[in-house]
């Protein structure tokens, strides 16, 4: 029992917030303006620890180094604490493998997070287009959905370039990141 309550807390607090770090670390390369209520959100939840990663890590091609490295390290916790409820026999740590599920479980939130910033789009496009959430919105989905939109004609006054998105994540999910979840769980 103290173990499921120890896993709740694990999945409910650590997991997110390696998820919000890496989410800031995409705004911050997709240079998503942060002056709205959910960009508020991440700066206030992670300036804590980022601001002091940035004293001893800086940032180098244009992408917010300490954010990621700090993003790693919470989802490596993640996973390791994950193993040890669950009871994992830690003979011979396997540091190569959960550093490699740790990349997976990455590149896997990274998909997740693109899926959440599409949906969020496209239903506030419906409801309210002008929320204070749209330009953050429209910043980190461009690159990905802009492609599309050259190729893929609208449909009447459809835009179906958001759908092909989604296909195309969720087959990413399956095939390459599921082989490469499957490649990681034998080094573990």
């Amino acid at each position: 029992m103290l173990g499921e309550g120890l896993s709740f807390l694990i999945d409910a607090l650590v997991q997110p917030f390696a998820a919000v770090l890496l989410f800031r670390f995409h705004a911050v390369w997709l240079q998503a303006p942060m002056r709205n209520p959910i960009g508020e959100f991440v700066m206030a939840i992670t300036d804590f620890i980022v601001l002091r990663a940035r004293r001893f890590v800086p940032s180098a091609w244009g992408l917010d180094i300490p954010t990621l490295l700090l993003a790693f390290a919470v989802e490596f916790v993640y996973l390791a604490a994950a193993l040890w409820v669950q009871g994992y026999p830690f003979e011979g740590f396997p540091l190569l493998g959960l550093l490699a599920w740790t990349a997976v479980k990455l590149l896997k939130i990274s998909i997740y997070l693109l899926i959440a910033t599409l949906l969020a789009e496209a239903i506030l496009s419906w409801v309210n287009p002008h929320t204070p959430l749209a330009p953050m919105l429209f910043a980190v989905n461009r690159p990905f959905v802009q492609p599309l939109r050259r190729r893929i004609p609208p449909v009447g006054r459809v835009d179906l370039s958001v759908l092909i998105l989604f296909i195309i994540c969720q087959l990413i999910l399956i095939v390459p990141i599921g082989g490469l979840e499957q490649a990681v769980a034998r080094l573990l």
